[in-house]
């Protein structure tokens, strides 16, 4: 367990993950309290991302559980291998035969195998899902819950009993807790809103959108090959398009990918051919492009538009509306 803040910050660094004071505040809180981690933002910028970098940075095992539409705790908690009961109840025949003999009515058989019903509703049966894997884990583990406002408000409900008391109830098995107190990371894109008694029980953290300078620290450390100046122009751009009325705005990932594009195609300027070439890697919409192309030549002294553009000219970028 880090001891102080800063050490938690070195720690991820060291994961080439560049941490705020609020970012590795809520970390070292959550490690010393045990309270989940509630993280909301846009998507794309590092949300997950952060679960890998704690995970490694804290030499924990990271589990990972995706979230959708439909997802239930069948899915999310524990299954039964029926495959696996009904090939045993095939090799246990003569067995179940002689624990059968003298019953003289269904009734009776029935009451004599109900006796039994532990030997095929045990561990040797039970297909563990990431939340029971993480509470039943021998070592220390990360358990990212990831997109939980894809999940319906049911599911969302049989989370509390797991994140209030570490612990979860399996009918044929009775209470299970956590045998490691698991770190946890649930992830939200805003797309619903979610129940206070979630909230409640969660450590709270918002992630947006860098600033330039943090996202060019970003693309420096991932992309080291792209030169300096060309990473300071190219954050600058996609920091400007971030302004403008996109049905999506590209996200740290996405300018990653950018700046890994302009590397493999050797550039050394953002001109106009180079911009509109790649900039299918930043938007993934027609009309965003489209858009995005309209502001880009819609710059120059004193309102007037003109085709092209000088890298140095990129601060003065106006955004189509």
């Amino acid at each position: 367990m880090p001891e102080t803040i800063q050490s938690l910050k070195t720690k991820l660094a060291e994961q080439q993950y560049i941490a705020s004071n609020d970012i590795a505040t809520v970390l070292f809180l959550t490690e010393h309290l045990g309270k989940p981690i509630l993280t909301e933002g846009p998507a794309g910028v590092g949300k997950t991302e952060l679960s890998k970098a704690w995970a490694a940075a804290t030499n924990r095992k990271l589990i990972r559980l995706q979230c959708y539409e439909g997802l239930d705790e069948g899915k999310a908690l524990y299954e039964w291998e029926y495959a696996k009961q009904m090939l045993y109840t095939q090799l246990l025949r003569d067995k179940l035969q002689d624990v059968l003999a003298g019953t003289r009515t269904l009734t009776e058989a029935a009451d004599q195998l109900a006796k039994e019903d532990n030997l095929f509703f045990s561990e040797r049966f039970l297909l563990p899902r990431p939340l029971l894997q993480a509470l039943t884990s021998n070592e220390p583990v990360v358990l990212l819950i990831d997109e939980i406002d894809r999940a319906d408000v049911e599911f969302e409900a049989f989370l509390l009993e797991i994140l209030s008391d570490f612990q979860v109830s399996i009918p044929e098995l009775g209470t299970i807790r956590a045998i490691e107190h698991p770190m946890v990371l649930l992830t939200s894109n805003n797309t619903r809103e979610l129940s206070e008694a979630l909230k409640r029980r969660c450590l709270y953290l918002f992630l947006d959108y860098p600033s330039v300078e943090e996202e060019l620290n970003i693309v420096r450390l991932k992309v080291p090959d792209l030169a300096p100046e060309l990473a300071q122009q190219a954050v600058e751009l996609v920091n400007q398009l971030r302004q403008l009325d996109l049905k999506k705005v590209p996200s740290i990932s996405e300018t990653l990918d950018w700046a890994r594009a302009l590397v493999a195609m050797n550039s050394n300027q953002l001109d106009e051919e180079t911009v509109n070439n790649s900039m299918t890697v930043l938007l993934k919409h027609g009309a965003d492009v489209a858009k995005a192309k309209r502001a880009m030549v819609r710059f120059g002294q004193n309102g007037k538009t003109r085709i092209g553009f000088e890298p140095g000219n990129l601060r003065s970028f106006r955004g189509y509306r």
